[in-house]
């Protein structure tokens, strides 16, 4: 695979990621109302991937919703999202989002969802090759607000305020907390279970919450020591990705830094020197190439 220099904030205007972070939370709350307010008796669920992997009628209304705002707050920018609607750009910002990060949950009532948005630089088709730059992930029934801008530290805004995130302290893999997720094909979905129960006695134990989103924002805000999970697209991670790189964390891939769909992983600084080898070799001989 071939990848490329990722840009850094020093190519944006000086103050445009914390314009665009602030873009990003306004976007996000106003889906997440959408989404809550307007939820209908009946979803419309159909399915996308397979069988199990549902799309509801508010993951589309959510998306029109937001490609709207951002067309009215950002026209010259690209747009990348889960469900159909995607638009292209002139700026080189790109953005990427999922109106529902965690349908199923959504589908059930479980209330561990997100609206995710996030805005990169470089090319969010190809692996290496981008950089979020701002973001911001919403759980609608809580109303936790996780959102970075690069280089400017992670935040948790709820009504009781804000608070800086920062990774936990962790330094034994044995005694960390490790959050995962699946994805909806049977074969992967087998492979992804090896790995676990070879992973499950090596640490303290595993949670399954059920959005890629909110997982990474668990890992900047402490509530998770160290993560993983195959199968991901830009959507599912790049604002999540953010706010955990931002709060400190250590992530990877495969190899190296470059995080791809066969593999992302997210670890407390003091773990990953641990953690990293060990779910990358699992990985390697559970799951093996998505390509």
């Amino acid at each position: 695979m071939t990848t490329h220099p990722a840009p850094t904030a020093s190519d944006l205007p000086v103050g445009l990621a914390a314009v665009l972070e602030e873009i990003a939370c306004t976007v996000a709350r106003a889906a997440g109302r959408l989404v809550v307010d307007e939820r209908p008796v009946d979803l419309g669920v159909s399915s996308k991937s397979s069988a199990t992997d549902p799309v509801t009628v508010m993951d589309q209304r959510s998306q029109e919703l937001i490609i709207e705002l951002l067309a009215a707050a950002r026209p010259d920018d690209a747009v990348l999202g889960e469900e159909e609607g995607a638009s292209t750009g002139t700026s080189g910002l790109t953005w990427v989002i999922d109106p529902i990060d965690g349908t199923v949950n959504y589908l059930y009532g479980i209330p561990a969802y997100a609206v995710s948005v996030a805005v990169v630089v470089g090319d969010p088709a190809v692996a290496g090759a981008w950089q979020p730059v701002a973001g911001a992930v919403l759980n609608p029934e809580s109303g936790e607000l996780f959102h970075a801008h690069l280089g400017g530290g992670a935040r948790l805004t709820t009504d009781a305020g804000t608070r800086t995130l920062r990774a936990t302290a962790a330094t034994d893999v044995a005694h960390a907390l490790v959050g995962t997720g699946f994805g909806y094909a049977a074969d992967l979905r087998r492979r992804q279970a090896e790995l676990l129960v070879d992973l499950l006695p090596r640490v303290r134990d595993i949670r399954r919450h059920g959005g890629a989103a909110l997982d990474l924002c668990g890992l900047a805000a402490g509530r998770l020591d160290a993560y993983y999970e195959s199968a991901l697209n830009p959507w599912d991670r790049a604002a999540g990705e953010l706010v955990a790189r931002e709060a400190g964390a250590v992530l990877g891939g495969p190899v190296g830094d470059v995080l791809t769909r066969d593999l992302v992983w997210g670890a407390a600084p003091g773990l990953a020197a641990q953690f990293g080898p060990l779910v990358r070799d699992l990985a390697a001989r559970h799951v093996g190439s998505l390509d």
